[in-house]
């Protein structure tokens, strides 16, 4: 190789290190899971089977970041942190862990495994946010759409919204993350109890 050749190749190598070097970095995210806190039961169990299937979200909420609306209608997320899953599937599996520790329903699936069962719980995830009050409050919100659907038919069987406000003492990202762990513990009692007594008021109907 002549020099002036070897010189070019040398400087080419040159700016090509360069270049990576000036490459920006990507943003250190902490990834959080969706904490639970329900004790497990022994129950007697129905003879009906559920299927759970995520629930439907807007674009601002159907990713892993950690929505918050700081003001009126402005929508936003919390910097450096994300849920381990996009929120509508943590719901999901919220709700499946809700039903296994509550036991009444005990033959569960979810819409991934694409099995049939006797029916089918879905709906719109309508909010699942903190949110700022006035005077720098701040509270966990989640809204949830749910329908009680015949498996074969695909009927409405039954449908409820649920609401849940959960009062934060602390606006850091972990104590964020307690309150939708206490908020999610709410919301799941209540969808659990609901659609153990629609089901079961239904296979009533159907005998």
């Amino acid at each position: 190789m002549t020099l002036p050749l070897r010189l070019l190749v040398l400087a080419a190598t040159f700016t090509l290190a360069s270049g990576c070097s000036v490459l920006p970095q990507s943003e250190p995210v902490d990834l959080y899971r969706l904490p639970v806190n329900q004790a497990s039961q022994s129950v007697t169990a129905v003879g009906w089977s559920l299927r759970l299937n995520k629930p439907l979200a807007s674009e601002a909420l159907a990713g892993p970041r950690i929505a918050v609306v700081p003001q009126g209608n402005v929508i936003s997320s919390y910097k450096g942190a994300r849920w381990s899953d996009p929120a509508p599937v943590l719901v999901r599996n919220r709700l499946l862990d809700g039903f296994q520790r509550d036991g009444r329903v005990q033959r569960l699936s979810a819409d991934d495994s694409n099995l049939q069962a006797d029916y089918e719980l879905s709906g719109e995830l309508q909010a699942f946010q903190s949110e700022y009050q006035p005077g720098g409050k701040v509270e966990v919100v989640i809204r949830y759409d749910v329908r009680l659907v015949q498996g074969r038919s695909q009927r409405i069987i039954s449908s409820q919204r649920f609401e849940v406000r959960q009062p934060l003492a602390d606006p850091q990202v972990s104590a964020v993350v307690a309150g939708f762990g206490a908020a999610s513990d709410k919301l799941v009692g209540q969808v659990v109890n609901w659609t153990v007594a629609q089901g079961t008021q239904a296979q009533a109907k159907n005998q």
